[in-house]
């Protein structure tokens, strides 16, 4: 079932669902289940020709509707946290963009997930798996987080050489704790708000006090260029970045275009060079 999803590119509760309804309409059994899978009944095995044609002939009536070949046009609603709208996405949609001169982007800006059942957006950029029914997700990439400094703070007080020194250092880091801030353990223990003396659930506002110097705070690996990495042998924990879009969508060309378009460069923002540490 999960490899049949996976090809249809739909969830499996939703395959699931469908085939229910389809033995329901039928009156009897389409596949026996078994802890290994499922296996079709002499019923089903019966109706593959026609159901195989049946699919040849949806396929046509899709290209005949969408326009095989048509070019992906429109604006495309993208919803991501703040940090990849300011620090990732810029570049990404200027490559998309200059290979799809047809697309528009309309980018909004939440640390909240939106939910794409209500076509609050498009598509959607998360640093955690989605969890709803009814979505298209890839998992895109994993980005390495680090402790990171400015040179200039590091001038003042030495970069911390064990886990235990790092106590003495100014931290920066969260206000509220959020699912995706679970990942972010030190020597075997969560990070609290209560270790940090600049505190912000801006991803921006954290950011920016790292490259202020205003001490030694958690970042995408990527984004550190100028930044001093510190205790990266104890402190390399790893996130992951995944898109979602309703499986509705994914029969439009504007946002499957830019959904396969953002899954390859996302790609690539992971395969930056990250910077050495002490």
């Amino acid at each position: 079932m999960t490899a049949a999803a996976r090809a249809l590119q739909v969830s499996q509760p939703t395959l699931g669902r469908r085939i229910a309804a389809l033995e329901s309409a039928l009156g009897y059994a389409l596949f026996t289940r078994a802890p290994e899978g499922l296996t079709p009944t002499p019923e089903g095995e019966a109706l593959r020709d026609q159901a195989q044609a049946m699919e040849t002939a949806g396929e046509a009536l899709r290209r005949a509707a969408v326009g095989e070949g048509m070019e992906a046009a429109g604006a495309v609603r993208l919803s991501c946290s703040e940090v990849v709208a300011a620090e990732v996405l810029p570049g990404v949609l200027q490559r998309i963009g200059s290979r799809r001169p047809a697309l528009a982007f309309e980018v909004s800006v939440s640390n909240q997930a939106e939910d794409l059942l209500r076509r609050d957006a498009d598509i959607a950029v998360r640093m955690t798996r989605p969890q709803q029914d009814g979505l298209l997700i890839r998992k895109v990439l994993e980005v390495e987080l680090g402790l990171f400094a400015h040179p200039a703070y590091l001038a003042r007080r030495p970069a911390p050489l064990t886990p235990e020194e790092l106590a003495d250092h100014d931290l920066i880091g969260f206000d509220t704790a959020r699912d995706y801030t679970r990942v972010l353990q030190f020597a075997g223990r969560p990070l609290s708000r209560e270790q940090f003396r600049f505190r912000s659930d801006s991803d921006m506002a954290q950011l920016g006090a790292i490259r202020a110097g205003c001490g030694v705070g958690v970042c995408h690996a990527p984004l550190a260029q100028g930044l001093t990495r510190v205790l990266p042998q104890d402190f390399q924990p790893r996130i992951e970045v995944w898109l979602a879009m309703h499986e509705d969508l994914a029969r439009t060309p504007r946002c499957l275009t830019a959904f396969r378009d953002l899954a390859l460069e996302l790609k690539r923002y992971g395969e930056r060079p990250h910077e050495g540490g002490l």
